[in-house]
């Protein structure tokens, strides 16, 4: 069965019309015969969304008891049944009232996709679960309802509906969002213009994102190697002189000239040990590259120019920025430079910019060498040329021009061109070039003339010395080209290496970062690290970068094993046995990484564990001693009511019922806690967001404390909180009983409210012995009873289950001194109109 279609419509905040826009492409189907069925939509009393579910096949809501109440969710068994083409499903990030299929609607379209069902929902930036902090930190307002990015990037299509932060608000103003009574209160907090441009903004950077994602593939896919100018991506070449900072700076500003513009900075590492770049330098560049928002990229490559255009083409870049040259003028004549073959190779779709910098002209701290295995293709042809036809013109000049110069000084002049010919090309033109110069002296120069025989025997010495010197410095030269190609790629592997020691020294385990790294070193395709379970099991994917990675080591171009059961699988191109030690170096690392994140998972599972075996040791010790006392109390009062040995008075009967029941009441309260330390360690606490009226709930918990013990002052002018009533009742509760608990006798404890800034302050004030500034914080944690509370007083779990409860409604619990001695309890919640994240778009749900 094919898995059906995801279409997202994604908004940047609740109004701007994903509903509406959902709806309308649900009509628009229908009239092309599409069969299309309503499987949730919530239309928020808002007319013109409810309109538009007018002609629509509406799928019946499945009916769900929680807490004495009943709420409606989408019934998943139904549409199955039903089986559509196509099912509207709105609020993917919506949390379903416990009891219902799965605990997220994001699960119950995944079900839908499954069976085949295209499926249309929509969602808004702040629930997008990696943005949770930054909305956060924009808004002042944490998302509980959140959906895996993954699960929207999987998505075939992704709409923007967007609308700007002014057109918003009035759709606001106008009621067209929220009712009248909250319209004031969200645009003065929430629907802020600042706020929504930022939303915005965050929506649309998320999309360009996904657009960029989709084109690479598709690029990758038909294998498209020209540039397309789609975004602004401008690449730096680096050298690791003086220039580099220069020229990240200039980059950086070209890329703020268009709106998501991107930096890359790569330095190459070719085969060029005569120009080395200072780490220090380069260290200092990758910083500042960094700090300024771009990326920095270290290549391997053989030559500077081409590297550099591979890979500006294989990261679609529309810009490459290099820095004249510091060759001095006369340098050219080893050929044009780096920055002349880039500006000539590039084409139409390459920008090339040439900054100048103090730099340039200067000249270099040593002199360049062709690029090349050794020498280089260019140096190769003029040595041959220097090494075979500069003998011949020389003969010429001496024959014709001074015919009687001597022996020694011809023989001087051809090794002046042997020389220059292994200078330039090395062993086998120099050799070629003895070779011809000593035929050459021996026909036209050595007596007897135009022979190729020797009369002197002095001669047959000069020519055989001459010959000798030539091969030596021939090969003395080749020699060092290889030493430098040697040394070059030496130094390069130890930047690689020490790369990756310093990568196990500061602890980075990021699997994908590491094969990223390790693709863009030797320019591959793409990277993967398999592994399998045995000999004859088959191969799963550990990691994997770049486009179609294998999934078969026999598949790759270049396969590397870790071991007998893991191997590492580049494609793209095959790579020359050399290469293979920082191959190995890469693969053992890779191999190191992932034991790491499975050794970090595992050890996380270790600290669940312990904590919850720290957790039921405490509770052992707490029943081991605290709930014993009132056991043994109420055993006693039991034992003596029932014995005929003694004649009880009503008086004495009395009692000893007063102290049964005192001692049912601890049991029962402390029994009460520790049920909700356990379900707020299992993380079972579901709060029910609602409106509530503080006046409402705040008497009702003062049930369990004695008359006269605690003074209200809740004004009933309060905005309504955005809360979970059932939990801030036991979170009041417990917060009052513990200042009672530590209040002089006669002292009642006031309790407070007050509303600032879109929050609601309810205030607990005792009298008591007040608490230190460094127990402040630890009076909230499990087991702990502050000074020298009798061990009757409790297993000390009370205010850690209010401060739990108040998290989880969204809230926070605070313990600050009372002025003139004593301790204040400050309680923060949030008001019905700040509170978007809970309750803006979904009224009526449930969030976790």
């Amino acid at each position: 069965m094919r898995r059906g279609k995801l279409r997202i419509y994604l908004g940047s905040a609740p109004g701007v019309g994903k509903t509406y826009a959902m709806l309308s492409e649900a009509h628009r189907r229908i009239e092309r015969g599409t069969d299309c069925v309503v499987g949730f939509v919530e239309h928020h009393s808002r007319p013109r969304t409810e309109v538009m579910l007018h002609g629509l096949d509406v799928t019946a809501r499945r009916e769900i008891a929680y807490r004495d109440s009943t709420f409606t969710e989408m019934d998943v068994d139904a549409l199955l049944a039903r089986r559509p083409a196509v099912a509207l499903v709105d609020e993917l990030a919506h949390t379903n009232v416990p009891g219902s299929r799965n605990a997220k609607r994001w699960q119950d379209v995944e079900e839908l996709l499954q069976a085949g069902i295209d499926v249309v929902t929509t969602v808004n930036i702040q629930h997008l679960e990696s943005l949770g902090d930054v909305v956060e930190a924009i808004t002042g307002v944490r998302q509980r309802e959140t959906v895996p990015d993954e699960v929207v990037r999987r998505a075939d299509q992704i709409e923007l509906v967007d609308m700007s932060p002014q057109a918003l608000r009035r759709r606001m103003a106008h009621g067209n969002i929220y009712k009248p009574d909250r319209v004031d209160a969200a645009l003065s907090n929430y629907f802020r213009p600042g706020n929504l441009t930022a939303l915005r903004e965050l929506a649309l950077l998320w999309v360009a994102d996904r657009v960029d994602e989709y084109l690479q593939e598709y690029r990758g896919e038909h294998n498209i190697r020209s540039t397309w100018q789609a975004r602004e991506r401008i690449v730096v070449g680096l050298t690791g002189g003086p220039e580099g900072r220069t020229l990240i700076r200039r980059a950086a500003r070209l890329a703020e000239k268009g709106a998501g513009g991107e930096v890359l900075a790569v330095y190459i590492a070719a085969s060029d040990g005569l120009s080395s770049a200072s780490p220090k330098e380069l260290a200092a560049q990758r910083t500042l590259v960094e700090d300024l928002g771009g990326t920095f990229h270290h290549v391997i490559g053989d030559d500077v120019a081409h590297a550099l255009l591979e890979f500006a083409r294989g990261v679609n870049a529309t810009q490459i920025v290099l820095g004249v040259s510091r060759r001095r003028p006369w340098q050219y004549v080893f050929g044009p430079g780096v920055s002349a073959t880039v500006a000539v190779e590039s084409g139409p779709d390459l920008d090339v910019h040439l900054v100048t910098h103090d730099a340039a002209a200067r000249g270099r701290r040593s002199l360049p060498v062709a690029r090349g295995a050794r020498l280089g293709r260019s140096r190769l042809i003029w040595g041959w040329l220097t090494g075979v036809l500069g003998p011949a013109l020389l003969t010429l000049l001496l024959h014709a021009v001074v015919p009687e110069l001597g022996l020694a000084n011809d023989m001087l002049l051809f090794l002046t061109f042997t020389v220059a010919a292994a200078l330039l090309g090395g062993l086998l033109p120099a050799l070629a070039s003895a070779a011809f110069g000593s035929l050459l002296l021996n026909y036209f120069f050595t007596p007897p003339l135009y022979q190729l025989t020797i009369s002197d025997p002095r001669n047959i010495v000069a020519i055989s010395i001459f010959v000798g010197v030539a091969v030596s410095v021939a090969s003395v030269v080749d020699l060092a080209a290889r030493r430098t190609h040697q040394a070059a790629r030496l130094r390069a592997e130890s930047e690689i290496l020490s790369f990756l020691a310093g990568s196990i020294l500061r602890g980075e385990d990021s699997l994908e970062a590491l094969l990223e790294r390790l693709r863009e070193t030797f320019s591959m395709r793409s990277v993967a690290l398999l592994e399998r379970a045995g000999e004859v099991e088959p191969w799963t994917t550990a990691g994997a970068v770049g486009t179609d990675p294998v999934s078969r080591p026999e598949d790759a171009d270049v396969d590397m094993p870790i071991g007998e059961n893991m191997a590492l699988a580049l494609s793209g191109r095959v790579l020359p046995a050399e290469d293979r030690r920082v191959l190995g170096a890469f693969a053992a690392q890779a191999a190191v990484v992932l034991d790491r994140q499975r050794l970090v998972d595992e050890a996380g599972k270790a600290r669940e564990l312990a904590e919850g075996n720290r957790i039921r040791t405490a509770l052992l010790a707490a029943v081991s001693h605290d709930l014993r006392t009132p056991l043994a109390g109420i055993k006693a009062s039991v034992t003596s009511l029932r014995s005929d040995d003694v004649e009880w008075s009503e008086e004495d009967k009395g009692e000893l019922l007063e102290g049964i029941e005192e001692g049912a009441d601890r049991l029962a309260a402390l029994i009460g806690n520790l049920l909700d330390m356990s379900r707020l360690n299992t993380g079972s606490v579901v709060p029910l967001i609602r409106e509530t009226d503080l006046d409402e709930v705040v008497p009702m918990a003062l049930g369990g404390v004695p008359d006269g013990s605690v003074e209200l002052d809740i004004p009933e002018t309060l905005p309504m909180v955005a809360v979970d009533r059932g939990l801030l009742e036991r979170v009041v509760a417990n917060v009052v009983e513990n200042a009672v608990k530590y209040s002089p006798h006669g002292q009642p404890v006031h309790v407070s409210a007050s509303s600032l800034l879109g929050r609601v302050e309810l205030r607990v004030v005792d009298r008591g012995p007040g608490v230190p500034d460094e127990a402040k914080d630890r009076i909230f944690e499990p087991f702990q009873r502050h000074g020298d509370a009798p061990r009757g007083a409790g297993v000390g779990l009370g205010l850690a289950v209010a401060r739990g409860f108040t998290e989880a409604i969204g809230g926070t619990l605070t313990a600050e001194d009372t002025p003139g001695g004593g301790l204040t309890m400050v309680l923060t919640l949030p008001t019905a109109g700040d509170a978007p994240a809970a309750a803006a778009e979904l009224p009526a749900s449930v969030v976790t």
